[in-house]
């Protein structure tokens, strides 16, 4: 059976941003998520996740040995944070943008998921 669950439930991420690219790097804590990851997180979805905001394409590097996927998002930045009217023109906070895109995954992806404790 399978579910719906937001990648914040399931992965980690870190972004980052040069010029007018933001970056963001999606972590899956075991290999089997990293499977669905790399099945349910395009670079068509993430294009369409971040709809008006990302004008350019959006390419996904693999990278196995840390589990993760690499997207870099182009014209992401409405030129870039000296250039930009908007009120946060930097790439940080994408990765918490891409967290809350829901995937589908089979609930036997998610029965080996290391537990996580809040912090305090």
């Amino acid at each position: 059976m399978s579910r719906r669950v937001r990648l914040a439930e399931v992965a980690q991420a870190r972004s980052g941003d040069k010029g007018d690219l933001a970056n963001v790097a999606l972590f899956a804590p075991t290999d089997v998520l990293y499977e669905v990851f790399k099945r349910e997180v395009t670079p068509e979805r993430v294009r369409a996740h971040f709809g008006r905001f990302v004008r350019g394409g959006v390419d996904r590097y693999e990278v196995p040995n840390v589990r993760a996927l690499n997207f870099v998002l182009h014209e992401a930045l409405d030129g870039g944070a000296a250039r930009s009217l908007r009120s946060d023109p930097l790439g940080k906070s994408y990765g918490s943008l891409l967290l809350r895109m829901e995937i589908a995954v089979d609930d036997d992806a998610l029965r080996d998921l290391p537990s996580r404790t809040p912090p305090k």
